[in-house]
């Protein structure tokens, strides 16, 4: 009984901070996961002040275009004109994955979404927690993941148009 009693007494000496640990892991992980979910909703709204407070004042918003690299209010002078329209963009994440830095400051994603247009995307990034406590988007990726069987032919055709670009340009 003595060595039970010693055992269940580390067990249970320990298992507040494994508890603390976890619940900690996941409110973060939720409170991570609300800030996407907010983010693609505020999209789909329309709502552009939801939206881009979603993101630090420094964040960068890569597009599925390679030319697509945006400050914050690059972004924001691109988009506003669909905002404004009230018709933004609808993204639905389908599977999300959410990971922490050691010191849980930082938290990189990647998800996958369903897009009326493009199909499966590919979102992935970066979140701050903010000193309020509360995380912000530093950077988000969308792309549109390609099979590896299409990867050459997909190649070929970016090439081509890169080529046909560049003619048109010297006209």
């Amino acid at each position: 009984m003595t060595k039970l009693g010693i055992v269940l007494s580390l067990g249970v000496g320990l298992c507040p901070a494994l508890r603390a640990q976890s619940t900690e892991g996941m409110f973060a992980q939720g409170a991570v996961a609300a800030v996407l979910d907010g983010f693609h909703a505020a999209a789909a709204a329309a709502d552009e002040e939801k939206y881009f407070a979603a993101l630090t004042p420094d964040a960068v918003f890569l597009g599925t275009d390679a030319s697509e690299r945006w400050t914050k209010e690059e972004f924001r002078k691109f988009a506003h004109p669909y905002f404004a329209k009230g018709k933004a963009w609808t993204y639905k994440p389908t599977t999300r994955w959410i990971s922490f830095s050691p010191d849980r400051r930082f938290a990189w994603f990647d998800e996958l979404l369903e897009n009326a247009g493009l199909g499966t995307c590919r979102g992935s990034g970066v979140l701050i927690l903010q000193p309020d406590g509360h995380w912000k988007i530093a950077q988000y990726n969308l792309s549109i993941p390609i099979p590896n069987d299409l990867a050459d032919e997909v190649k070929k055709r970016i090439d081509d148009y890169g080529s046909g670009k560049s003619k048109k340009e010297k006209r």
